[in-house]
């Protein structure tokens, strides 16, 4: 058995083999555990090899030992692991976690609010007074409303589509830029010099940008009396026809109102279906009746999706005001008369359900929800229930329909963009990337705009 020894010469203890009794055994052990530790001295004795031979060295404490041990014990251990994984979480977690969804503030609201009441008494001058961007002139005007988180990529085109050098064409037109703030977006010139509107921030699939559109509608009514039409586009849009064609089909014509009960298909398809490019819709049309303009709004009611898009905020959260059978789902972009921009921006029953943040964020999209489910129910017969905006849903991606690539333009691109059910023509197209600008510039003049 193992036994202490003690050395007469230096008082140090080391290991022996000296056999022992089982009593003596006990004892002996009871001095080891009781004795003084070994110093680190004894590692300079002459004989340090024999006091501690390999494999019976004895287990003892240190400062450093312990040092080392209270280190890499469980709590500084957790520590270590977070500080080494934080920059990782701080990658990944916007990939992870559900986007946070901007709340409108108070002192917006109350802004808005304060613009809204501005437009709707402005509506009490006459016709023909000037404003303060706006122009006096006879003739009705459209107002294009850009909303936008880049620079206005297509510019260019547009600049093309509006022509200011046509003195004529330069009176039956506004325009009117609501730019994010947080994205730096910087004017192009040309026609869009000093068209910027203030504006606030805004984030795809949230209420801010039914804000955006009514501070876009309010300024424009506000702004000239003679804006007539209302036509909300984005920085993805470009024109499919000249302005001269826009103009006439909106003031000279009335497209015609589809029938409620004449559908044999989806006028557009669901994001979760997967359809042909630019299917047309085999429906039949009512003439409009009188000679009251509509608005060009898609309003569909039969959608897969309704249902969860209703209760994406609570399943009874919508009523009163709004039961199931009445709301409605459509394309953002549209094309308003002034009659229905300013029951818009003057809503507040509706907008205070619309406003409200949704539980479930996958089907919540209420630029989409809100402007059709508000005119279907206040003016049924005044819109037209299409929109005049071509979007292709094919192959959409998280809610984002298909994008167009510079591959892809081409004189029959614009020609297939254009066609819609055989009665009527799409006035504007999206989305097309910005890198579309150089092949859709060089067939402008001899495909956009020749009508």
């Amino acid at each position: 058995m193992i036994q202490t020894v003690k050395s007469k010469n230096d008082n140090v203890e080391y290991l022996s083999t000296k056999k022992a009794s089982p009593t003596h055994q006990s004892n002996n052990i009871q001095k080891c555990f009781s004795s003084s530790p070994i110093h680190s001295s004894s590692l300079l004795h002459p004989n340090h090899h024999l006091l501690n031979p390999p494999g019976n060295i004895l287990s003892t404490s240190s400062p450093y030992s312990d040092s080392v041990s209270d280190m890499f014990n469980a709590p500084f251990v957790l520590l270590f692991a977070l500080l080494l994984t934080l920059p990782l979480i701080i990658l990944f977690a916007p990939h992870i976690l559900p986007p946070k969804r901007l709340t409108i503030s108070i002192s917006d609201e109350s802004d808005d609010l304060a613009l809204f009441r501005r437009a709707v008494s402005s509506t009490r001058h006459r016709p023909g007074s000037v404003q303060r961007l706006g122009s006096t002139n006879a003739k009705p005007k459209i107002a294009f409303l850009f909303l936008t988180n880049t620079d206005l990529h297509f510019a260019p085109i547009w600049q093309l589509f509006f022509n200011p050098a046509k003195s004529s064409r330069r009176k039956l037109y506004n325009i009117y830029v609501h730019a994010d703030p947080d994205s730096d977006v910087k004017s192009p010139g040309g026609v869009f010099e000093n068209r910027f509107i203030p504006a606030k921030k805004t984030q795809r699939s949230s209420p801010t940008l039914i804000s955006a559109a009514r501070r876009l509608l309010a300024n424009a009514v506000l702004d000239d009396p003679l804006n007539s039409y209302f036509a909300l586009v984005s920085q993805n849009c470009i024109p499919l026809h000249s302005f001269s064609y826009v103009y006439n089909t909106l003031f000279q014509s009335q497209l015609p109102k589809p029938s409620r009960l004449s559908f044999t298909e989806p006028r557009r398809p669901s994001r979760l279906s997967d359809t042909k490019l630019n299917r047309p819709s085999r429906l039949s049309f009512n003439e409009p009746s009188g000679p009251s303009r509509l608005s060009y709004i898609e309003v569909l009611s039969e959608e897969p999706q309704l249902w969860d898009r209703y209760i994406a905020r609570g399943k009874n959260v919508m009523l009163p005001e709004i039961p199931f059978d009445k709301f409605r789902i459509g394309s953002q972009f549209y094309i308003l008369t002034r009659t229905h921009a300013l029951t818009v921006i003057n809503d507040r029953k509706l907008w205070k359900k619309f406003r409200l943040p949704c539980l479930n964020v996958d089907s919540c999209y209420p630029e989409e929800h809100y402007f059709p489910t508000l005119l279907s129910m206040e003016d049924p017969k005044g819109v037209s229930e299409y929109t005049l905006t071509n979007v292709n849903w094919t192959g959409s991606v998280d809610g984002h329909p298909y994008m167009y690539s510079p591959a892809e333009v081409s004189p029959e691109l614009i020609r297939r963009l254009r066609v819609s059910n055989s009665s009527f023509s799409y006035l504007f197209g999206r989305k097309f990337s910005p890198e579309c600008l150089v092949p859709l510039m060089k067939i402008a003049e001899k495909v956009i705009f020749r009508d």
